[in-house]
């Protein structure tokens, strides 16, 4: 099909605040709340139709950007700063395919964003919800999900200089090609203060819901899992003895484990494995391990060379559109999905694995995705990619559809009720036998037609930053 061309002709940008039932910690932070961006963008084709596209996403702090000398209400504001840079030059551009936008604008934003301390991927953010916004409504002004919209390549994907090594690719046969996968594994993420038993817990939240790894593995039953490790060797043996004593019990598993950049070097993930290998009662796990998540600090993860045990992907250090590129040269395998990063960069590496052959890959990753529309835009993408699992831990970690009005998450369970159940504290992402059933998300839209409450939502305050 011949791509359609729009322009972006509005752009609004809100948030509202949601609690954590349990605390994450990640990296060098513990989360406890936090609060959620949703965009709006309305585009006109050609012909003069309008319509209306949304997108969400989180503002998480000490992620985009972990420099500790940021508060975490600096952090969130280069996130807004990123938005509004990418709101204003989708404004001035005229029309275009929804690729189109992203790939025109993408040089000329990071740029913008680096003029002002913001780093690739905090660039990346603003980027990735005014596209993901541009891309809904056109979905939805034609009627068409975004399975078959991306099959008929309505995007207009193409090559293109933002990445000059795809430059003979054939994406329309690549988006043709692909077949996305009606139900998914969720991989569950162990933080590094999770409880594995109840033993580690002082106090309860008592809310009906499963708190400690025991009680995840007994309710979900899943069969793959992400363990947080951080940069202390023997710590880290410890802790996944006691997750490993949990896991043995089920009959087979999977793992992935993310070093959340803990680690100076490849040479300290070396150490890690050696002394996990070591452990007799690491080996079922040891066997299990797939892969390993960006064990080593950005700043100099692309510096080096990675040999590891097992193949390491890139997370934090997806920063510019290359990077995997880079990344391929030194030794890594594997890149993240995540919708936040955005949609056309999940793609574009998509196309990097299938050029390079065997041995490359794509996982999908969370960055705590809340229920409703955040939830099921990145549980599309990765099943268009075709993922076998993903990371999912926005269920577990906050309740539901917390902070949002009662019927709104009413409307989304019964739009999708096999991806929602109704439990006594509302609907909730429902996890059958570890999985999550999509077949609900192939509808209008980029994975959901049902609107959000905007006005139960505050507008986005000006961004300060800098400050």
């Amino acid at each position: 099909m011949t791509a359609p061309r729009f322009r972006i002709i509005e752009v609004e940008r809100r948030e509202w605040p949601f609690r954590l039932r349990l605390p994450f910690r990640f990296g060098v932070i513990t989360v406890t709340e936090g609060r959620q961006t949703v965009v709006r963008a309305r585009i006109r084709d050609e012909s003069g139709r309008e319509g209306w596209g949304v997108a969400a996403e989180s503002l998480a702090a000490k992620w985009f950007d972990k420099d500790p000398a940021l508060s975490d209400a600096q952090n969130e504001h280069q996130l807004r700063r990123s938005l509004e840079l990418a709101g204003e030059a989708s404004l001035a551009v005229g029309e275009a395919t929804a690729f189109g936008h992203f790939a025109n604008t993408y040089a000329a934003h990071v740029d913008a964003c680096g003029r002002e301390a913001l780093n690739p991927l905090v660039a990346s953010y603003g980027r990735s919800l005014v596209d993901r916004a541009a891309l809904d409504a056109l979905l939805k002004l034609h009627g068409t999900s975004f399975f078959a919209g991306m099959r008929t390549n309505i995007g207009g994907m193409a090559p293109h200089a933002v990445a000059p090594d795809l430059g003979g690719f054939d994406f329309a046969a690549m988006l043709s090609g692909l077949t996305p996968a009606r139900r998914i594994q969720a991989r569950h993420t162990v933080g590094l203060v999770d409880p594995i038993t109840a033993a580690d817990q002082s106090t309860r939240v008592d809310d009906g819901l499963p708190e400690t790894l025991e009680e995840v593995a007994a309710t979900y039953r899943h069969a793959w899992w992400k363990l947080k490790v951080a940069g202390d060797i023997a710590a880290d043996v410890d802790r996944l003895c006691r997750i490993a004593a949990v896991l043995d019990r089920r009959p087979g598993y999977h793992v992935s484990l993310d070093g959340n950049e803990q680690y100076a070097d490849a040479e300290g993930v070396a150490a890690l494995w050696q002394a996990m290998v070591a452990e007799p009662r690491l080996n079922r796990l040891c066997a299990a391990v797939a892969y390993i998540e960006q064990p080593v600090k950005r700043a100099r993860a692309l510096e080096t060379r990675m040999e590891a045990p097992r193949p390491v992907i890139i997370d934090e250090s997806d920063g510019a559109l290359g990077a995997f590129v880079q990344a391929r040269g030194l030794g890594y395998a594997g890149v993240s999905s995540k919708a936040c990063k955005g949609i056309w960069r999940s793609l574009v590496n998509l196309a990097r694995c299938r050029q390079w052959g065997d041995g490359y890959f794509m996982t999908g990753e969370d960055l705590t995705t809340l229920a409703g529309v955040c939830v099921q835009q990145d549980l599309a993408l990765v099943a268009l990619l075709g993922l076998t699992h993903v990371e999912r831990n926005g269920h577990h970690f906050v309740d539901g559809f917390n902070g949002r009005p009662k019927a709104e998450a009413v409307r989304f369970m019964e739009a999708h009720p096999d991806l929602y159940a109704d439990t006594p504290r509302g609907p909730r992402l429902a996890i059958r036998e570890g999985a999550l059933d999509l077949g609900s998300l192939d509808v209008p839209g980029l994975g959901a037609t049902v609107e959000p409450d905007y006005a139960a939502m505050q507008p986005m305050p000006k961004a300060a930053w800098p400050d």
